[in-house]
């Protein structure tokens, strides 16, 4: 077995002696392994057994380098402690907030930027992209250029904030470089580093997606998986609310309004999902499932982990029912 190479979609060492195990390829003459391959040519996904702590060490071997770090996350679903990654890496880094494109248009990067900054962000520069219609990323390129401290610059982030794709369109812009990452919004989709050579002056080194097991993206099918990631610009929906009454979403989430005045909810979720009002939380749909309690203030974000979040304009106690290992929390309104 060829232990020093690596499939160039996932970043695994290929081997051809165990189809059960990662990084089997029907020949060590491929260049990516069978999982990359079926995923890229026919959808299928197949579980890992990676965890978390192994990713971690991965980050922790970037934190001894001196190289430039590209911190990428996806708007809608910001981390709760966004500042945590700096545990392990202290390296100069670039916050990149992707998936602009899946806001409303009226919401301007300058005041994500600033709301990044008033929470005491410490990153050496935070740049509002979309990967999906190629906004901003020249301008990337150029803080890239600039924040450099050697030829590699490692692109880190959680699971489906769109790492791969950010590098493959870097690839596609910038580079005569043919290779490509696999790409999918299911987790540990990269298992190992990854080079991509773009340029003479430039390196990018993809890392593996940390899951965030708090997500609700763990925790739904393939299927229902597509419905919850946007496509395209969200369409929020506002809901006149009393106490008594409730949000539904799908089959998963419920939202009740226990105590508080005549508010307003407004939900900036997928577009494709399945949101109703209940005009009487006696009914007990989805009351079987883990329910949490929270206490909302002016102005805040009810944030459903990997779903999005609901901004509620006046102070509210809500009861919320979803899966036990969902994470559910509040936070300074975004939007």
């Amino acid at each position: 077995m060829i232990e020093d190479k690596k499939c160039l979609g996932c970043g695994v060492v290929l081997q051809d002696e165990n189809v059960l195990q990662d990084g089997y390829t029907t020949s060590l003459d491929n260049d990516i392994c069978q999982r990359c391959f079926r995923l890229k040519n026919y959808g299928e996904y197949t579980k890992v057994s990676k965890t978390n702590e192994e990713y971690l060490e991965i980050l922790k071997q970037v934190g001894e380098t001196k190289d430039l770090v590209i911190y990428i996350t996806d708007l809608l679903n910001l981390e709760k402690n966004i500042e945590s990654i700096r545990e392990y890496i202290p390296n100069k880094m670039i916050l990149v907030l992707n998936k602009k494109d899946v806001l409303p248009k009226s919401v301007k990067e300058e005041k994500l930027i600033k709301y990044l900054k008033d929470l005491k962000a410490d990153f050496d520069d935070i740049i509002v992209i979309s990967v999906e219609k190629n906004y901003n990323i020249d301008y990337l390129l150029k803080r890239i250029k600039f924040f450099q401290t050697s030829k590699n610059v490692y692109v880190c982030g959680h699971t489906n904030a769109g790492k791969s794709t950010l590098i493959n369109k870097l690839i596609k812009n910038y580079s005569e470089n043919t290779q490509e990452l696999t790409m999918s919004p299911l987790p540990s989709t990269t298992l190992n580093t990854v080079n991509i050579e773009i340029n003479d002056h430039l390196t990018l080194i993809d890392t593996p997606g940390l899951i965030d097991s708090g997500s609700i993206t763990n925790f739904v099918d393939g299927k229902m998986l597509k419905k919850i990631s946007p496509k395209k610009e969200i369409k929020p929906k506002t809901y006149q609310i009393k106490k008594g009454q409730s949000i539904i979403v799908e089959d998963f989430l419920r939202v009740d309004y226990v105590e508080g005045e005549r508010n307003s909810f407004t939900v900036y979720m997928s577009n494709d999902l399945k949101i109703k009002r209940l005009l009487n939380s006696r009914n007990p749909v989805l009351t079987d499932m883990n329910k949490t309690s929270l206490d909302i203030g002016y102005e805040e974000d009810l944030v459903i982990k990997g779903l999005g979040f609901i901004k509620i304009v006046n102070k509210a106690s809500v009861y919320i029912y979803i899966n036990k290992e969902v994470e559910v929390f509040k936070r300074k309104s975004l939007i």
